[in-house]
């Protein structure tokens, strides 16, 4: 089961909804958290949502990159970003593209993926140009994408192990 996403803006703290998210996980719910891109304690709320909120992903993130310790502890949780490039491009100072690069090289489960086409224009596909175009990850890394999105969806283990499986045969 997936629960809604809850979006924080500039002064809405993740804590204040840890009793929400509990019996949410009570009840049986994977937990995804969105954080966007440069807001006011980005790195102070990534951290509340990882620790108090027990989040499986976490949607953006991208501010993560600025604390070493929380990215090791991401990555020690095997946990998901679900960045949006396209998007980041007209709410900061720029795509991320460099910190998607920088996340993947520190062997995070970072993702790829669009952003609502209807308000930032560009699905999924334009997003992985657009990353492509910008840092040259190569097939491996693109790859690598691709395989985390895989092993960050909700779908039974071997249901991902299939699907990537295909993916490596694919790229060969």
């Amino acid at each position: 089961m997936a629960l809604g996403l809850i979006r924080m803006s500039k002064i809405t703290h993740p804590s204040k909804f840890v009793q929400v998210f509990q019996r949410a996980r009570a009840e049986g719910y994977l937990l995804t958290m969105h954080c966007d891109v440069n807001q006011h304690d980005s790195v102070s709320h990534i951290w509340q949502v990882v620790r108090d909120m027990g989040v499986h992903r976490i949607d953006h993130g991208v501010n993560a990159i600025e604390d070493k310790n929380l990215c090791d502890e991401i990555k020690r949780r095997s946990l998901a970003l679900t960045i949006c490039p396209i998007s980041n491009g007209y709410v900061a100072d720029g795509t991320k593209s460099e910190v998607i690069a920088a996340m993947l090289q520190a062997g995070m489960r970072v993702t790829v993926n669009s952003d609502d086409p209807a308000y930032f224009p560009g699905y999924m596909n334009e997003n992985l140009i657009r990353v492509q175009e910008e840092v040259d990850l190569g097939e491996a890394g693109i790859v690598q994408l691709a395989e985390n999105a895989f092993e960050s969806a909700w779908l039974p283990r071997a249901t991902k192990d299939r699907y990537i499986a295909e993916l490596k045969a694919y790229a060969g």
